[in-house]
């Protein structure tokens, strides 16, 4: 448990960076939108191409580097016919046979293909030139980075739901905001009724 812990606390850090780049994002945005029809208005350019490409990059980022976190506080999309049906022990399984024989295989392939696109972009050092020649290569290793630590948190999850089948997992709230979970960090997350289990 205290493996899990540990990427549970590694990825709520990262976490906690993406919030503060979302604002970034939100502010660069809003100059964006500003300037366009504030420069439209006086005929004027007053934004360029750099500030939505930075825009566009803070996204990139939260997009990829959160998801690990939101696997953690199971933000993600869960297309639910069988499962709200099943009871805490089932869902247990579920969710455990589905990142062992679905999470896993997907980390593994995204990671694996999207190596040779990254070492292109490096050996050419990538650059965007309607943006200032603002460095793409960079921003394309993101990507093998955020399936590594999607995979990261799903060997979390694979700790924490075996320990809780097991009956040594002690019960967890839903984890609350970023980097502030409202339980411990090391605990399963709780799927449910406390207790169940």
């Amino acid at each position: 448990m205290r493996v899990a812990g540990f990427i549970d606390a590694f990825n709520g850090a990262i976490a906690v960076v993406m919030q503060w780049l979302t604002l970034v994002m939100v502010l660069l945005g809003a100059y964006n939108v500003i300037t366009r029809y504030v420069g439209r208005a006086i005929g004027v350019s007053l934004g360029g191409s750099v500030y939505t490409v930075l825009q566009t990059y803070a996204f990139d980022l939260v997009f990829l580097l959160a998801a690990g976190w939101v696997l953690r506080t199971e933000g993600h999309v869960r297309v639910d016919i069988v499962y709200s049906r099943l009871r805490e022990r089932g869902k247990a399984w579920v969710d455990l046979l589905g990142t062992v024989f679905f999470l896993f295989p997907f980390c593994f392939m995204g990671f694996t293909l999207s190596l040779p696109y990254v070492r292109r972009s490096w050996q050419h050092l990538e650059v965007n030139v309607n943006a200032g020649n603002l460095p793409i290569y960079v921003m394309k290793t993101v990507i093998p980075i955020a399936f590594a630590l999607l995979a990261l948190q799903g060997v979390s999850q694979v700790i924490k739901l075996v320990a809780k089948l097991r009956g040594v997992a002690p019960t967890e709230p839903p984890a609350g905001r970023a980097g502030t979970p409202s339980g411990g960090a090391g605990e399963a997350p709780s799927t449910g009724t406390a207790g169940a289990a």
